[in-house]
């Protein structure tokens, strides 16, 4: 591999420097009450003192147990519902803030710029279209096999990786390496996390557990309380600016949140790897930094089909979740938001702020209206 590549999405090509990756611990002061509580410390202590013993809730397969009761077909055709009526949400989200005074705007633009490019290029696999997706690419095997050379992730125990279909073989690598892989459910919307052991599954069914289906048969679901330490995290993008690490994902912020219950949890800090796998089209060198959120999560290390691209990011990495930027409606959409914002106001006895209300997307209002907090 050369020392240097030159990329060109938009008119104007850039240099990316190949070096090697540095691992920073920014001191960040994220708004008040983000995620500071009691319960944030003893879980970090829990999971560093001791960070590779494996807790013994990891054992059973308990999704295993529950397989031959999981109607599979019925659970795809509803996740493809889902997943449909939340891509028609995002559509409406973008063409609403795609307006020129909303400050979310130039994200939409870039958004739409890099769908469209892989589409009109065919660099796009399916699910097409990719637009409102992470999206699917030519070449996403090569991309994990080039993010499975990578150090941290050969010495690494547990990797989080996102359940989406281009990093579909970074996830069979996870399992098929004897690691554990910690994966979200679905836009969290029926849960939190699943733990998928390797040592847990026969090698039959490893390729199976990358999918939604097989998490829900072979994944743990996890709780809040868990003691666990998490190594890497694998993070899929729309877009990433390789001179920065500045990142773009689909619009929906699940990767954010996801993140800050991380640190939450004590299972990740800013030392943790986050690292991300997209196709070379999807570089871009138009991402202001400075527009950037508190909360977005930055990239250290990229691979392609083609290369390997360390950033050496001085972005943040988020240190919580930011309750102010929370609206009502995002958090009448997860449950387990609900939860740990109650747990933290018991704990700390004040109550969280709140951020300004949206407008609740579609899929949201129906959801809400079918489930009760127990």
């Amino acid at each position: 591999m050369d020392s240097s590549s030159v990329i060109r999405l938009s008119s104007s090509p850039f240099r990316i420097a190949h070096s090697s990756l540095r691992a920073t611990n920014r001191t960040h002061n994220p708004l008040s009450l983000s995620l500071s509580s009691s319960s944030s410390s003893s879980s970090t202590s829990a999971s560093r003192d001791n960070p590779r013993k494996k807790p013994p809730e990891l054992e059973a397969g308990a999704g295993a147990n529950r397989g031959a009761a999981l109607d599979e077909a019925a659970y795809e055709a509803e996740r493809l519902r889902l997943d449909a009526e939340a891509r028609e949400s995002m559509a409406e989200a973008s063409e609403r803030e795609g307006a020129e005074e909303d400050p979310k705007a130039w994200k939409w633009v870039i958004r739409k710029r890099v769908w469209d490019f892989m589409e009109a290029r065919d660099v796009a696999q399916n699910p097409r279209p990719v637009h409102h997706r992470i999206p699917n690419f030519v070449g996403a095997s090569a991309a994990a096999s080039k993010l499975s050379e990578l150090e941290i992730f050969r010495v690494a125990e547990c990797v989080k990786v996102n359940p989406d279909s281009p990093q579909k073989q970074v996830r069979f690598l996870t399992l098929s390496g004897e690691k554990n892989l910690l994966t979200p459910q679905p836009r969290l919307r029926t849960g939190f996390f699943s733990v998928l052991q390797s040592s847990m599954l026969a090698p039959h069914t490893i390729n199976e557990a990358c999918t939604s289906v097989g998490v829900a048969k072979y994944g743990r679901p996890i709780g809040l309380d868990e003691k666990i330490k998490v190594d890497l995290i694998v993070i899929g993008s729309v877009a990433v600016d390789p001179k920065t690490g500045a990142r773009l994902g689909k619009g929906e912020g699940f990767a954010e949140l996801e993140y800050g219950m991380l640190r939450y949890m004590g299972a990740i800090d800013d030392s943790t790897p986050v690292v991300t796998s997209m196709h070379d089209c999807q570089l871009v060198d138009d991402i202001p930094v400075e527009k950037l959120l508190i909360h977005d999560v930055p990239v250290d290390v990229i691979c392609t089909p083609t290369q390997v691209i360390f950033t050496n990011t001085s972005i943040p990495k988020p240190q919580g979740i930011y309750w102010d930027k929370l609206s009502p409606e995002k958090l009448g959409q997860i449950r387990i938001l609900r939860e740990l914002k109650r747990k933290i106001e018991q704990e700390t006895g004040q109550k969280l702020p709140c951020g300004p209300s949206e407008k609740l997307p579609p899929m949201a209002q129906r959801s809400r209206s079918k489930s009760r907090d127990k």
